[in-house]
C-alpha cells in the first residue's frame, strides 16, 4: 500500500537527502514536490497543507543539528512532521481497565471485518498472552459465524455458541458475556453485523449491543482501497458509537496509501491496527514512527527483525547453533525455505528494506519467490531421507530421479546441491550468539537514527 507513495516521495527527497547545504529555494522546491506526491498518493488536502506547514516552521530559518547534514536534518524533519499527522503517543488497546476487557469490531461488510476479529484473537493470544472467548452477533450471514469458528478453531481460540437458535444478537451478548466472567476469560472479542453508515436499523442494533456490554475499546474496520470515503464511514459511525481505534484492511493491496495519513488528522481515531494480508497471523500494530519511515524510503527494518524473531524457528529454538559444515544438511536448508516463505517471501523482505537497497531488487523478487523457492522445496522432498542427510551422495542417476519426480530440470537439482554447499560454508564462518547481539545493537541504532523532535 506504501509502495507508491514511498516512491514518488523517495524520488522529491532524493537530490536534497545527501545536500550539504540547504537553500530557502531548495527546500520550497522540494517541499512542491513532496505535495504533489502527497496529493497523488490520496493524501486528503488539509493534510498536505498541514504537513507542508510543520516541515516549513521545522526548516527554514532554524539552526542544522551538528550531528546530522542539511539533507539529514530537513528528512528528520519530515519523518517528525509525518508522525504527528499520523498520531504520536500509544495506540496500544486498552487492556487492563476491566476484567474481562469486552472488544467490539464494526465496520461495514466486505471491508475484511470478520476476517479481522480472526487475526486480532490471534494476536491477543499470541503477543499479549490473554484467554479470549470471541462471539459472533452477526445472525443475518450464518457463512460470517462459520468463516469466524474456523479462522480462531485453528488456532486453538475458544468460539462461544452456546445460545438458543433465534436467539437476538442482544441476547447473544448477554450469554456471552456471563461466560466471559463465569470462566475467567481476560477478553471478550465481539463479531458484528457488516453495516453502512446509512443503515439506521443496525446502527440502532449496534449501539443497543455497546450499552449492554460496554465495551473498553471498540475498533471500525476499515478498507484501505476504499480511500478518502473512509473518513466519512468512521465520522458517521461515531456519531452513533464512540470510536476508540480504527483497523485499517487490505495494506498489501493497491490503494494509494492516503487514508493512512488522512485518518488521525481528519477523524481524531487512531489507527490501532493494520492488515497486511490475508493469512490469520498478518495484523501489524499501527506504529507511526515505522510508518513514516516506510514512506519516506528508510524501510521498517524494526518490523522486519521482529518478523525474523517471531516467526522464523532457527531464532527462537536457536537449533542450528553451533552446525559445522559437515552438520548440515538438505533438512536444514528446507527448514529455511520454508521459513522465508512463512514469512512471507522475498517479496515481503524487500519491502521492509530502505528504499535504495529495496528498488535494486525489484526485478528478482518475483522470479526468487515465485518459482525458485517453490522448486526448492519440491525438489527436496522427491530425495530419500539417506539423500537429504548426506548430500554428497547424490549423483548423475539419483539426480535423474530427483529431476523426474520434481518436475525440473537436472540442472536445477544441481543448483539446488551448490546453492546448499554455500550455505554450508556460510553456517560454518557463523556464530549465532554474534547473530544475537547484531540484532539487538541494530534495533538500537535504528530506534535512536531519527528521533522524533
Amino acid at each position: 500500500m506504501f509502495k507508491n507513495l514511498s516512491n514518488k516521495i523517495s524520488q522529491s527527497i532524493h537530490n536534497i537527502v545527501g545536500s550539504g547545504r540547504l537553500t530557502e529555494k531548495s527546500i520550497r522546491e522540494t517541499l512542491n514536490k513532496v505535495k504533489l506526491s502527497l496529493l497523488e498518493g490520496d493524501v486528503a488536502l488539509p493534510v498536505v497543507h498541514s504537513f507542508i506547514n510543520k516541515v516549513k516552521d521545522g526548516i527554514l530559518g532554524k539552526d542544522i543539528n551538528q550531528h546530522l547534514t542539511p539533507g539529514q536534518e530537513f528528512v528528520k524533519i519530515m519523518h517528525s512532521s509525518l508522525v504527528k499527522i499520523m498520531g504520536e503517543g500509544s495506540n496500544n488497546l486498552n487492556l487492563d481497565a476491566q476484567n474481562p476487557t469486552v472488544i467490539l469490531v464494526v465496520g461495514a461488510q466486505g471491508s475484511g471485518k470478520t476476517t479481522t476479529v480472526g487475526k486480532l484473537a490471534k494476536f491477543l493470544k499470541i503477543k499479549k498472552n490473554k484467554k479470549i472467548l470471541v462471539v459472533s452477533t452477526d445472525v443475518y450471514r450464518p457463512a460470517g459465524e462459520k468463516q469466524l469458528k474456523s479462522l480462531i478453531n485453528s488456532e486453538d481460540i475458544q468460539f462461544f455458541s452456546d445460545y438458543d437458535v433465534g436467539s437476538t444478537p442482544i441476547d447473544i451478548v448477554k450469554a456471552a458475556a456471563i461466560a466471559s466472567r463465569s470462566f475467567f476469560y481476560d477478553i471478550l472479542l465481539i463479531d458484528t453485523a457488516g453495516c453502512l453508515d446509512t443503515d439506521d436499523f443496525l446502527l440502532s442494533e449496534l449501539s443497543e449491543i455497546h450499552n449492554v456490554v460496554h465495551p473498553v475499546e471498540t475498533l471500525f474496520v476499515v478498507d484501505a482501497m476504499v480511500g478518502q470515503v473512509a473518513v466519512n464511514s468512521i465520522n458517521a459511525f461515531n456519531k452513533t458509537l464512540p470510536l476508540t481505534g480504527i483497523i485499517l484492511t487490505k495494506v498489501d493491496g493497491d490503494a494509494r496509501g492516503g487514508v493512512a495519513l488522512s485518518i488521525k488528522y481528519l477523524t481524531g481515531k487512531p489507527i490501532k491496527f493494520i492488515g497486511t494480508g490475508e493469512k490469520v497471523d498478518e495484523l501489524e500494530s499501527f506504529n507511526p514512527y515505522r510508518i513514516a519511515g516506510r514512506i519516506l524510503g528508510m524501510g521498517d527494518i524494526l518490523s522486519l527483525i521482529e518478523d525474523i524473531e517471531d516467526r522464523v524457528a532457527w531464532v527462537k529454538e536457536k537449533q542450528y547453533i553451533n552446525k559445522s559444515s559437515v552438520d548440515f544438511n538438505l533438512c536444514d536448508f528446507l527448514g529455511y525455505v520454508k521459513q522465508i516463505r512463512n514469512m512471507g517471501g522475498i517479496n515481503k523482505i524487500i519491502s521492509r528494506l530502505p528504499f535504495n537497497l529495496g528498488m535494486g531488487l525489484d526485478s528478482v523478487k518475483s522470479y526468487t519467490y515465485d518459482n525458485e523457492f517453490v522448486h526448492m522445496e519440491a525438489i527436496i522432498n522427491s530425495m530419500t531421507v539417506e539423500e537429504r542427510m548426506n548430500p554428497d551422495i547424490i549423483k548423475g542417476s539419483r539426480k535423474k530421479r530427483i529431476a523426474n519426480g520434481s518436475g525440473v530440470h537436472v540442472q536445477e537439482v544441481t543448483k539446488l546441491l551448490n546453492t546448499c554447499n554455500h550455505m554450508r560454508v556460510v553456517m560454518q564462518k557463523i556464530n549465532k550468539n554474534e547473530i544475537f547481539r547484531m540484532i539487538r545493537t541494530l534495533k538500537n541504532k535504528i530506534s535512536f537514527k531519527f528521533p522524533v523532535s
